[in-house]
């Protein structure tokens, strides 16, 4: 059979098979163009899910005549010169426009800021038609109608209207999450309006649009810097967490991105915090040198290969453990609301309720002036009683100490134990509800982590060494992390080509099956380019310890040591969940209590 030269057309349906996957990759590709052009203000409408009708609109630099006609051609880019190791631009491969034009009905209006009118350039199939003169606001209007019309296979492996009409949504909220300063509005007949107001550099405002008002509540700032990459951005607390990763974004130099590693570095931060099954929020935001990352990987321009993917891992699952030890002990928001929710109020509320939030000073059940700390009047007529303070006595005493008139604890003071399992605590402006079960066992798998990591852990030495014969690729992949294998328990050694010595296992992991963690290290290093795994098996072993050798539920405590295991959640990092992902406790303010009771 004889070779011979493709036709364009063919080869650009070619190329838009791994460029225009379905509609929504048409929408990415389109709306990524118009960012680059400088657009503050991007409209996108879509009919049919985005297979009859996708139009972009934006105010950006706009085209002229020329540039028109060389958009629609392969290869022609304004974003790049001779190099790849510098690109600063969304776009920059030139195959979007006519990859779209060859299999689909495409239109091309614009005007340049400067120019009096603007022009119209038509693809249909491949086809291009001549350039026309157009009455067009300055920017550029794009155009797709009958998405694969001139590819009807495709059209077979495209999803439900609905379901191709979300894909698009989602791509519109990461690219508003990654652009605060951009209006984007998205509209269309298959679909309500959804807009997202320009936030400017409030970035927070912007998250808070896309993700919902409660992540602004439950977020916690990122920013950490390692060698030459900067992490930004915000990370939610553990207890605030969804079914799926849907809510995890991640955006190098502005760019959205769905890489495995950025998402595996952030399961990694979240490991012991964060239910099976559930998945945390958080929004990422790495810079660096455009020459360490290579975005170049795939057409689709969503994955990305980084010089040193190591560094980016432990960046990220560095900062998001600093961040939830500094902060990430409270508990979300969305529990009291939860809780609130539950509750079945045996009136109905009168419907005169005073406007704004709650105070001391004009609600009608708190007619009292508080004063400070937790000598409030209300508190007098319990003196006598044997009650619980806000201090925790090194030892516990029969008569415990008054509290502290200027002391101030996040988590109150102890009021009663229910059910021998739950301690109500009074707080300065409501109350918290813990678990002590999930608090102490909690507390007791810090102190654990704490020591797994200061110290080189116990090891057992084998009677006689496992062989565990492996690919001599992953021999020499093992051995270069052989000194971080040593410091949790893993002795090992080369023996001989194709081989590995296992001479010492981990003390706490009891009776190993060393060739199947052998194995399991090597695949992990070689996809991740980490051995965290054993790590993470060290810490699954000690939640469970922890587990066993916390406060049991039913035991009855003294109001002493129901204190103490406040004051300890306060310095613990990470207090706010048990080691499982549930909450440790619950917090209602009053104003919450007060709308139970309609009174607010």
């Amino acid at each position: 059979m004889a070779i011979r030269q493709l036709s364009e057309t063919l080869i650009n349906q070619i190329a838009a098979g791994e460029v225009i996957e379905r509609p929504a990759s048409a929408a990415k590709e389109l709306i990524e163009n118009a960012l680059d052009a400088g657009a503050t203000r991007i409209e996108i409408a879509t009919s049919g899910g985005g297979k009859a009708l996708l139009r972009v609109s934006d105010n950006g630099s706009g085209m002229d005549a020329a540039d028109l006609e060389l958009a629609v051609r392969r290869h022609c880019t304004s974003k790049i010169s001779e190099t790849l190791e510098d690109i600063r631009t969304l776009g920059f491969r030139g195959e979007a426009l006519p990859s779209i034009g060859s299999v689909a009905r495409l239109s091309i209006a614009s005007r340049r800021r400067d120019s009096t009118g603007g022009h119209e350039i038509a693809v249909a199939g491949g086809k291009i038609a001549h350039m026309r003169p157009a009455a067009a606001n300055p920017g550029t209007i794009v155009e797709v109608r009958d998405l694969f019309f001139a590819t009807p296979a495709r059209l077979k492996f495209l999803k439900t209207e609905k379901a191709e009409a979300g894909a698009i949504t989602e791509i519109v909220k990461r690219m508003a999450i990654a652009f605060p300063a951009v209006r984007f509005v998205l509209s269309g007949s298959d679909r309500t309006t959804l807009e997202f107001p320009a936030t400017g550099d409030d970035h927070l405002a912007r998250m808070a649009q896309v993700l919902g008002k409660e992540f602004r509540d439950n977020a916690i700032a990122l920013d950490a810097v390692r060698e030459e990459i900067a992490l930004t951005g915000f990370a939610g607390v553990p207890t605030f967490n969804r079914g799926n990763s849907a809510h995890q974004y991640a955006f190098v130099n502005g760019r959205p991105v769905q890489d495995k590693l950025i998402l595996s570095a952030i399961r990694g931060a979240y490991a012991e915090t964060i239910p099976s099954g559930r998945y945390p929020v958080a929004v990422l935001a790495i810079t660096l040198d455009p020459a360490l990352v290579d975005v170049n990987v795939h057409p689709a321009k969503s994955d990305v290969r980084f010089r040193d993917p190591s560094l980016v891992r432990g960046l990220i699952v560095g900062a998001i453990r600093e961040a939830l030890a500094r902060d990430g002990s409270r508990a979300a928001t969305t529990g009291a609301s939860d809780m609130l929710r539950s509750f079945r109020p045996g009136f109905q509320p009168n419907s005169q309720r005073p406007q704004g939030g709650w105070s001391a000073e004009t609600s009608p059940s708190r007619p009292y002036q508080p004063t400070t700390g937790f000598g409030e009047r209300p508190q007098a007529s319990f003196d006598g009683l044997s009650m619980p303070t806000a201090r925790a006595e090194p030892q516990f005493s029969p008569q415990p100490a008054a509290p502290e008139p200027n002391a101030r604890y996040p988590l109150g003071a102890a009021r009663a134990q229910i059910h021998a399992n739950y301690i109500v605590a009074q707080t300065e402006d409501g109350l918290v509800i813990v678990d002590q079960h999930a608090a102490h066992e909690r507390l007791v798998f810090e102190a654990m982590r704490k020591a797994l990591h200061s110290k080189r852990l116990a090891s057992q030495v084998l009677l006689i060494p496992e062989i565990v014969d492996i690919p001599e690729e992953d021999c020499d992949r093992l051995m270069q992390h052989a000194a971080e294998l040593s410091e949790l328990g893993l002795a090992i050694e080369r023996f001989g080509p194709g081989a590995i010595a296992v001479r010492e296992t981990p003390a706490m992991l009891g009776e190993v099956d060393a060739h199947g963690l052998i194995r399991q290290l090597a695949d992990e290093i070689a996809e991740w380019d980490t051995a965290s795994g054993l790590s993470a098996k060290l810490e699954y072993v000690a939640a469970t310890m922890a587990c066993h050798g916390s406060v049991r539920s039913g035991r009855r405590l003294r109001p002493e040591e129901m204190n103490a295991l406040l004051r300890e959640m306060e310095v613990t990092p990470g207090s706010g969940q048990c080691n499982h992902g549930r909450p440790t406790y619950i917090e209602l303010k009053l104003s919450d209590i007060e709308r139970l009771f309609g009174r607010s």
